[in-house]
Parts: structure tokens; sequence; C-alpha cells
């Protein structure tokens, strides 16, 4: 494990963003497990940025992402498809065919699990796993003392989760009780796991 320390989250963003650039540039044919959140926008920003000074070419990537509210469409500006597309994917060249998110309208769960699963198996596996870090130490929507054993599931967000996610949505009553989220055992599977942490 390596350990880096910014001065400020603009630091920690471009720190954390030549790490995943680095991994584009090198494998320009990778498979990107990625996060959304608060804390992976600034490293989003500056990869756009590398991007658009021609930098760096997304053409070729691959992309899974960690987690999908269920119940949510693709098109809900509180999906985390439409947080990808917004961020990252609507400003670079990446193939959206080959970007991919958990089915959140998928009402079957072990059906949207299992595919997923899949995904992640027909692509060969994630190079590299973008994570933050929730207040509590959840990853995804694993919390804390979650099975290690455990691949995408279907999960009851818990209280404190709702209540941090309220301030998105317009009542208590839209929030999404439920997500689909990789396991750990899909992020430990990854050939390389960058978290970032700020605040």
């Amino acid at each position: 494990m390596i350990i880096y320390v910014g001065k400020d989250y603009q630091d920690v963003s471009r720190k954390a963003a030549n790490i995943m650039s680095a991994q584009i540039i090198m494998k320009p044919n990778a498979v990107l497990g990625l996060a959304t959140g608060s804390t992976p926008v600034g490293l989003y920003k500056q990869l756009i940025e590398w991007y658009n000074k021609g930098d760096l070419d997304f053409s070729q990537i691959t992309s899974v992402n960690l987690d999908e509210y269920k119940g949510l469409s693709g098109d809900n500006d509180q999906s985390y498809r439409y947080f990808m597309n917004t961020n990252l994917f609507d400003h670079v060249n990446i193939d959206k065919t080959r970007t991919y998110v958990p089915n959140g309208l998928e009402e079957d769960s072990d059906k949207a699990c299992a595919d997923y699963n899949e995904i992640i198996r027909s692509v060969g596996g994630i190079d590299i796993q973008l994570l933050g870090i929730g207040g509590n130490g959840h990853i995804g929507f694993n919390e804390p003392g979650e099975a290690f054993e455990k691949e995408t599931h279907c999960v009851d967000l818990t209280e404190s989760t709702i209540k941090a996610n309220a301030r998105f949505f317009e009542s208590m009553d839209e929030v999404p009780k439920q997500a689909y989220t990789m396991g750990i055992k899909n992020i430990m599977a990854a050939k390389k796991i960058l978290l970032v942490a700020t605040g």
C-alpha cells in the first residue's frame, strides 16, 4: 500500500487523477472501476482537462461503476448513471455502450446482481478501482462489517445513509431505500485500488 498526502482537495484530486491517467496511458483499453459522490468530482474534472488538452484518449476504455439506486432510471438526475454522464462521460470520447452501471430498473434483485457480476467477468475484470469512503467507513453501499465474500448484491440502505442522501431529493419519501452495489469481493479482485479520502 502506498499513501499519498495532498495539501488540499484540489491537490488530492490531481494526485489521484495522475494515477488514473497513468493507467489509461499504459493500457489504452483498460477497465476502470468508477465511483460517484463528492470525492471523485475533482479527479474527473482533471481528467476532462487533460483530455481537452489532447493528453488522454478514452476511446478504448471500458468502465464499470460501483453502484446504483434500485428504482431509479439512468435519466433520473439523482441516478449514478446520470452523475457519471454529467461529471465525466459527456465530456470525453468514451463509448457509452462500454460504460456499465447496475440496472436500477431491474426489479429482480438476483437477476440484476448476477447480470452485473457477469458484465465484470466478461470485460476481463477491473484494472483499477476508484473508491471514496463514507463517514462511517462504508465503501460503495457496503456498510462496515459487510461480508468480504459478497459480490454484487442488493442492500437495504441504513437510516443514516438515507438521511445523508435526503439533501439530494425533494423529500425523504423520494430517497431510494435500496441499492445495487459491488461487493467487497468484486472490489478486492481489482488489479489496483485507488481510495481517495478528503475532509
